[in-house]
């Protein structure tokens, strides 16, 4: 597995905020914030109060003099700009994110995802923040779902917000990545709970169904190396490996049969995170691809990754034709690690 932790930017004495900060990709990226730098001001921006006084607990201000708690929903344009003030980098990370939950209350998911996005970046560029990072999914190419849609959509308005803000003003790029292992709602949690149940067989939607993989780490470093370099409006992609679930499956629980229950509403038999038509504007670096804007406005963008070679035409990063494959002994790793 990669290591995206060589070129993190330096964030000492920056204010920074993040979206969704209790969450679980909140609250590792917090911790390596505060465990590798010394920042000025970091802002914790959720709704849950529970959450927010649970992840007190843990990160108390009284130690940790540079943390704020900050009761807000992305909803609410006014909240995001007082939070804002004296912020230099953003980390969107709030959304819903449950495919059923969102396909069951669409005008929800929609004013989070989509109305929250818009507000974000009007904030951002009313109270000056230097850059905005925003955490897609790869249900954002090609989506087949409402989530994913929702996702794409925003990452249109982020990688517009350049066009807004103007040459000098706030600049706003996305990261997309793959399944986290071991985080909420995914499949291994499931896979362990089963087993500790002692359940005789695993549900399987389909035998050939493959997912790319990351760790929760990996995808807070991922998201540092990629604060720096951004010029606005880049979709940047790491390069993660992929797995059948039923390697999956049998890596975690050898002795247990499967049932193949099918693929669910709203469900790809592989995922996709790079489309050929993205491809198209995508240039290969040794750990990652960065999807430039295709915008006239931002061709200067462009510029910043010359270097680094297009990929060849009908290219298409997808969990099935990866060329990196995680193997028993690989999963068996990350699975101790998480």
């Amino acid at each position: 597995m990669r290591d995206f932790s060589q070129n993190s930017i330096d964030l000492n004495g920056k204010g920074i905020l993040v979206t969704g900060g209790t969450g679980s990709f909140g609250r590792r990226f917090i911790r390596t914030v505060l465990d590798r730098f010394d920042p000025k001001r970091v802002v914790i921006y959720s709704r849950d109060e529970l959450k927010q006084f649970e992840m007190e607990q843990e990160l108390p201000v009284s130690k940790h003099r540079s943390l704020r708690y900050f009761i807000g929903d992305v909803r609410d344009r006014d909240r995001l700009r007082m939070a804002m003030r004296g912020i230099d980098i953003v980390i969107h990370a709030a959304a819903l994110k449950h495919v059923p939950a969102a396909e069951y209350n669409p005008t929800e998911c929609i004013h989070t995802n989509v109305i929250g996005a818009e507000n974000i970046i009007h904030a951002a560029i009313e109270s000056g923040v230097e850059k905005v990072l925003a955490l897609s999914t790869d249900k954002a190419a090609n989506p087949i779902n409402l989530y994913g849609a929702s996702k794409l959509a925003a990452d249109k308005l982020f990688i517009a917000g350049n066009s807004l803000s103007a040459t000098e003003g706030t600049r706003f790029a996305v990261v997309r990545y793959g399944n986290v292992v071991g985080s909420r709602g995914s499949v291994v949690p499931l896979f362990k709970k089963l087993v500790a149940n002692g359940e005789t067989e695993l549900p399987i939607t389909d035998e050939r169904m493959t997912r790319f993989w990351i760790t929760l780490q990996q995808g807070v470093d991922f998201v540092l190396s990629s604060i720096g370099p951004m010029g606005g409006g880049e979709i940047f992609v790491p390069k993660i490996p992929s797995m059948k679930i039923i390697d999956l499956a049998r890596c975690m629980a050898p002795s247990r049969k499967h049932e193949i229950v099918g693929i669910r509403p709203g469900e790809k038999l592989h995922e996709v995170m790079i489309t050929e038509d993205d491809g198209r504007a995508t240039r290969e670096l040794p750990d990652r691809y960065v999807i430039e804007p295709q915008s006239l406005m931002l061709e200067d963008v462009s510029k910043l990754w010359m270097e680094f070679p297009r990929v060849e035409e009908g290219f298409r990063y997808a969990s099935d034709n990866n060329p990196e494959w995680l193997d028993e002994k690989a999963m068996t790793k990350l699975l101790d690690e998480v």
